[in-house]
């Protein structure tokens, strides 16, 4: 495909490539010759599904037909407000009519289905294009990749770039690459991100200020900063001028280690090359000063960004409010968001959320909820975040009747819940002893739900334990081994735990051994939990030697072991003598 029918945008960072994201307004010139027959105006853009659906229906009773260019205006239009099933019924209608497509329509297909997170329907698309004698192009593998890693199945698109490569299907270009590096990057994979870049150096198609950003920003994001510097040294040498993104990456780098000699340097070289920081650049700034609890100075440095003609967005005076919440100033934070407010600068979900996590870490809860409600008046629907946020606020409070109504709101208001607010939820009814609620509430999901992430178990088994409903507890673990379901150090620790505190210890001994035989070793708070346990029942020649298997493998006690022992020492003499270890610290 050429690359002047392709759009690349960057959009926060991430690359999209995205085919004719143009108005439906062009329609009018191809449609002017017919529109006294079809009842089209000079403004055929559309306000919602239904229009875009009649206007497809009209286009396929033309004739002749408008062409394919049109057609693929249209569904580009339509995937831009998110009809993504819509497209893919309307291109079904095409195919049933023997309206022939071509590789414009196809790819913006395999798009939908990858927006869509159905990757694997995308391939089925791959067919028509055999079957058309249609070839294939970059555009459609990169769009395969990009959805792909949007189902966060990262060995799968790593795979099919291979398989590219080495079967020579296509030639990958900087897009191609630039995908898959920030489909690495954006997981973590920054090594390979770096070894990616060392490979398209070698070949016929060399990295551009785009790819070396996206290499750059992984390894700041890691704190790899000589790295990051050594890729900007050589960026350089190559004759490749570093751009506001890559000032962007290494300030933000700097700023998270506190390195704010290093920032100023950049500042000024920025200056020296003519290139001014923009509204992200001083984000990233006050971000990082806040975040030191340097609240002041980054109110100084948004006041010099009026000074310099940058305005403040809502970004900056969130930062700053978060900034003032995490030091419980909550005056001063109110004060950020009202000269927000006074400035014109319309709050957003995060301004609100903010203020209520503030409020209710503070246990200021009436004016969280106060908050809360001001959401809706101001003419926005809360989050997840922000349902999620007054959620632990109420909980933490006690106020479970408040929490079971704003439940019941979002219900009804949408959005869905998600895991984190069932999470929420649960942790809140097992804490105040509400079994029954949580119970309810997880066969409830349990039905309707598949995947159900691992820590909304050990969520379940946890409260269980505490609540005293081990056999309970005991069960849904077993029937999570049943299932095949790989358990981590968590779930493990969370049923020693259980059993401990019942003074199960045989039960609790036989769980570590049984981890271990499914190679999920134990970490050193399993350790603390099973030791803690035995001090309890004072079973001391037991403890010690789970002391000695766990200073073996380099763990030591916690700050609650550690005082329980002490604790017993001062009762029991005797038990000093039972533990060398302990002789030869105090001989040091």
């Amino acid at each position: 495909m050429a690359m002047s029918r392709i759009c690349l945008r960057k959009c926060n960072g991430i690359l999209s490539i995205s085919s004719f994201h143009i108005s439906y307004s062009d329609f009018s010139s191809r449609s002017s010759k017919v529109k006294g027959r079809v009842g089209l105006n000079s403004s055929s853009s559309f306000e919602c599904l239904d229009d875009a659906v009649n206007l497809f229906h009209q286009m396929v009773r033309m004739k002749p037909l408008p062409s394919l260019v049109d057609f693929s205006k249209l569904f580009s239009n339509m995937i831009s407000r998110k009809h993504y099933s819509a497209v893919l019924s309307l291109f079904r209608e095409m195919l049933t009519m023997g309206i022939p497509v071509d590789e414009f329509i196809l790819n913006i297909v395999i798009n939908s289905y990858c927006l869509m997170h159905r990757a694997d329907f995308g391939f089925s698309v791959l067919s028509i294009y055999l079957k058309n004698g249609i070839p294939f192009n970059n555009v459609t593998f990169t769009t395969l990749i990009r959805g792909i890693f949007a189902e966060n199945k990262v060995k799968d698109a790593v795979e099919l770039f291979k398989k590219l490569v080495r079967e020579k299907i296509c030639v990958p270009d900087e897009i191609m690459y630039a995908t898959v590096m920030n489909g690495l990057s954006k997981r973590g994979h920054t090594q390979k991100t770096l070894s990616l870049l060392r490979l398209m150096e070698q070949g016929n198609t060399q990295p551009g200020i785009y790819i070396y950003n996206i290499v750059i920003d992984a390894l700041c994001k890691d704190g790899n900063l000589d790295a990051a510097i050594n890729i900007l040294n050589e960026m350089k040498q190559k004759g490749i001028h570093p751009d506001i993104l890559t000032y962007n990456s290494m300030i933000d780098g700097l700023c998270k280690l506190g390195q704010w000699e290093k920032v100023k340097t950049l500042f000024s070289e920025m200056v020296n090359l003519n290139m001014y920081p923009d509204v992200r650049t001083f984000n990233i700034l006050t971000d990082g000063l806040c975040k030191e609890g340097k609240v002041e100075d980054a109110e100084e440095v948004m006041e010099l960004m009026v000074e310099k003609g940058v305005e403040p967005n809502v970004i900056t005076y969130n930062v700053i409010m978060d900034g003032y919440c995490l030091r419980g100033q909550l005056d001063r934070a109110r004060r950020i968001f009202d000269i927000l407010i006074d400035k014109g600068i319309k709050p957003d979900n995060v301004s609100y959320s903010i203020l209520i996590n503030g409020y209710c870490k503070k246990k200021k809860i009436s004016k969280a909820m106060q908050v809360f409600r001001e959401i809706s008046k101001k003419g926005l629907k809360p989050t997840i975040c922000t349902y999620n946020t007054i959620l632990q606020g109420l909980f933490e409070s006690g106020r479970i009747g408040d929490a079971k109504t704003i439940y019941e709101e979002m219900l009804s208001a949408r959005p869905a819940p998600d895991l984190y607010i069932y999470c929420t939820l649960l942790d809140g009814y097992f804490k105040y002893g509400l079994v029954e609620d949580a119970m309810s509430l997880f066969n409830k999901l349990e039905r309707k739900t598949e995947n159900i992430d691992i820590i909304f178990y050990n969520i379940i088994i946890n409260g269980l334990c505490k609540n005293g409903e081990l056999d309970k507890a005991h069960a849904i673990f077993q029937k999570l081994s049943s299932m095949g379901l790989l358990l981590d150090v968590r779930i493990y620790t969370t049923m020693i735990t259980g059993f401990c505190l019942q003074g199960l210890l045989d039960e609790a001994k036989d769980m570590l051994r049984k981890m271990e035989e499914n190679g999920c070793f134990p970490n050193n708070v399993t350790y603390n939990v099973i030791v803690r346990g035995y001090l309890r029942c004072r079973k001391i020649n037991e403890m010690v030697t789970l002391m000695k298997e766990m200073t073996g493998r380099g763990f030591s006690f916690d700050a609650t072991t550690a005082e329980l022992l002490v604790k017993e020492i001062s009762e029991n003499p005797s038990v000093l003598d039972m533990i060398p270890e302990l002789h030869t610290e105090n001989r040091k």
